[in-house]
């Protein structure tokens, strides 16, 4: 018995569709599987470069926490189910685990008290008050004064052959690890994410005195204490189960050196609203953009 024949756009329609599903799973199957931003409870922690102190609108003074920090972008795009952010400008890992006081003095409670067995995402960002940042950038800036083509910051914290700041980056070492080990316990299955610090001085050259006061040798040095300081993050973020979000790279080019409306961090004296070496609201998307590119 003769089969009736299909008019010939019907058959090129169906040999197009089946060419193209077969195309569709030929694809599928060759791309590598790629982890989306997890949409369930999110939980930020972290110090003020994730609070984003004096970047409109600061929804909470005790901890100088910005709705247009990275968190809240990051949340608001991934379209968490709900979104925790307790970040606090001057925290160390101790208030992480311990608690503390804001910068009103109102006693917080452990900011990993806000991690639940239902969280789907933690990012930390934290070491930078471990190592004792605005006291370094203090005296490197004052000490600049006097010496501006010359190292007095460097020779200051490497007298006696011992570099201070490297010493101090090792020995947060395994207070970043105790603060993921405290994340894992109480969120078995989430996904950890440790992000390092944006790019504060160029990535090469000496810098900018005056306007960023750090003296010309000593520019070299801190960019290397700052490299130091990540390194150190990712290395503690892969041995304790956690990826590492690098927000350096995509910062080189945006330090507090660069115009006004390119730069990503402030300098001593900022012209975009923020803390003074700090990161602005486009330094806080900047990072938001860079965690959105990790997580997916």
């Amino acid at each position: 018995m003769n089969r009736p024949r299909l008019p010939l756009l019907r058959t090129a329609g169906r040999m197009t569709a089946l060419v193209a599903a077969v195309a569709g799973v030929l694809l599928a199957a060759a791309a590598p599987a790629v982890a989306a931003a997890p949409a369930g409870r999110y939980v930020a922690l972290g110090d003020s470069y994730t609070s984003a102190p004096l970047v409109p609108t600061q929804v909470d003074l005790n901890c100088l926490r910005s709705n247009r920090n990275y968190p809240a972008l990051v949340a608001a795009s991934a379209g968490s189910a709900s979104f925790a952010d307790v970040s606090c400008s001057g925290a160390t890992t101790e208030d992480i685990l311990y608690g503390g006081d804001g910068a009103l003095g109102i006693a917080l409670p452990p900011q990993v008290n806000a991690v639940t067995s239902a969280t789907a995402l933690v990012t930390v960002q934290i070491g930078g008050n471990d190592i004792g940042f605005a006291g370094i950038i203090g005296d490197c800036a004052e000490a600049s004064v006097s010496s501006p083509l010359g190292s007095p910051c460097k020779d200051r914290f490497t007298a006696g052959g011992t570099d201070q700041l490297r010493a101090r980056i090792a020995a947060t070492a395994p207070k970043v690890t105790a603060v993921l080990r405290a994340v894992r316990q109480a969120a078995p299955n989430a996904r950890v994410v440790v992000l390092g610090y944006p790019a504060i001085l160029p990535d090469s050259g000496y810098g900018c005195w005056p306007v960023v006061p750090i003296a010309y040798q000593d520019v070299p040095y801190l960019r290397g204490v700052q490299k130091a300081l990540n390194t150190m993050l990712a290395d503690t973020a892969a041995a304790g189960g956690a990826s590492y979000a690098d927000v350096y790279t995509p910062s080189i080019g945006r330090d507090a050196c660069k115009s006004s409306g390119t730069r990503w961090v402030e300098g001593l004296v900022p012209q975009n609203a923020a803390a003074p070496f700090h990161p602005n609201a486009r330094g806080e998307q900047g990072m938001a953009t860079a965690l959105l590119a990790h997580l997916n």
